[in-house]
């Protein structure tokens, strides 16, 4: 079993409240689950308007598999325009 971990650290620059930033959090995360099958949470910068840091997470037994997906899944992201995507770190476990 390999588990991949991908950390994405972003910027919401339209994001002038913890709700406007909960508005485009919520859209994304439901987008990247549907489309890439897998788990998604927010994982830092909780009280910040417009930065975020989100965890994707997803299971397989091929890593060639899940190192795919999560491209996929940051090119998903970085192709958004209301998001910038500051760093980005994948781990396998």
């Amino acid at each position: 079993m390999i588990v991949g971990a991908l950390k994405v650290d972003i910027k919401i620059p339209g994001a002038n409240s913890l709700k406007e930033k909960r508005h485009v959090l919520r859209s994304l995360k439901d987008n990247i689950r549907n489309k890439f099958n897998v788990a998604v949470s927010e994982v830092g910068h909780q009280d910040m308007w417009q930065r975020a840091a989100i965890g994707i997470a997803g299971v397989s037994s091929d890593r060639l598999f899940i190192e795919k997906e999560m491209a996929r899944a940051l090119q998903y992201i970085e192709s958004r325009g209301d998001i910038e995507v500051i760093d980005a770190s994948l781990e396998f476990i």
